[in-house]
């Protein structure tokens, strides 16, 4: 039996859960960089995968004849087609999910962007001091796009630091608008209004590319867009362009159409964006939780055979 656990990029996969009873029955690799090839993979029965990084798509599910068993991390994984795993017989099991670490990640790139605070950081550590001035929260609007399980909790981070919320999406009601604290508007008004925007949804055909050359053009010069939910949400080089002409502000971003992203990726040499790599979800909490699910997946699922 040949366990592999793919894209523990820090290398903590075996630190942060007791993989011992496993390892006694079944040989564990742990791969800390993306696979390259899925034929790299071949000959492994269970993989262990960290959501939405490594891509598995029918294609390359039919290719791994001896898989039996994945373990995602997450309630979901729109990397992985569950359908296809389904029908080619591979069992597909789920971790549970600490649900603090994406909303607050938020917060952090949304006051990284108000007070400058990596270009200050920088001019500190390289012998400098202030060039910049930042704006205040209290008293600003934030538009929340999506208001979901991550959106209401940011509508109540906003609040506490006296901000106008408002909030839209494609099936948001006015009740659940003002339960969240928020006001129903629409999108058109989301944009042209809010000084921070921030994108909450899931991904889907639907979803995919909901944010592009006409919503960044509604914005205002002074504004700035947020995004730790899912890059294809963003229509990627209407963004780049918005912030090379400065037609925004600036932006915060955790999520990138591709992932790891290039290293030579024109976002990355942009003066008026602040860049995490995919870390919203990346906390010790998690990674206990993901990893301890993991393990006690693979245990049961090693006990039936």
């Amino acid at each position: 039996m040949r366990i592999a656990i793919l894209d523990d990029y820090q290398n903590v996969a075996l630190k942060f859960a007791d993989w011992s009873a496993i390892e006694t029955r079944a040989e564990l690799m742990v791969f800390n960089q993306p696979v390259k090839h899925i034929e790299e993979l071949a000959d492994f029965d269970v993989l262990c995968i960290m959501r939405e990084r490594m891509p598995l798509n029918r294609a390359a599910l039919e290719q791994l004849h001896k898989l039996k068993l994945i373990v995602s991390t997450g309630a979901r994984n729109a990397s992985l087609d569950s359908v296809a795993c389904k029908e080619l017989g591979i069992e597909v099991r789920f971790t549970e999910y600490h649900d603090s670490g994406a909303p607050e990640m938020t917060w952090a790139l949304l006051m990284a962007l108000a007070r400058h605070i990596p270009t200050e950081n920088t001019n500190m550590r390289t012998g400098g001091w202030q060039t910049t001035i930042g704006t205040d929260l209290k008293g600003k609007t934030i538009g929340i796009v999506g208001l979901g399980r991550v959106g209401s909790k940011i509508a109540r981070y906003a609040k506490a630091f006296e901000m106008k919320v408002i909030a839209w999406s494609e099936n948001l009601t006015e009740e659940k608008a003002h339960r969240a604290g928020a006001e129903l508007v629409s999108k058109e008004r989301l944009f042209k209004s809010a000084d921070f925007v921030t994108l909450h949804l899931v991904l889907s055909e639907r979803t995919r590319h909901i944010v592009g050359t006409d919503e960044f053009a509604l914005m205002k010069k002074s504004a700035y867009f947020i995004n730790t939910s899912r890059g294809p949400l963003v229509k990627e080089d209407a963004l780049i362009a918005a912030l090379k002409n400065n037609t925004i502000a600036g932006a915060a971003l955790d999520v990138y159409d591709q992932e790891p992203l290039a290293s030579d990726y024109p976002l990355r040499t942009l003066p008026n964006v602040v860049l995490t790599p995919h870390t919203g979800y990346v906390t010790e909490e998690t990674y206990k939780i993901f990893y301890g699910d993991t393990v006690k997946a693979i245990n049961e699922w090693l006990s039936q055979r």
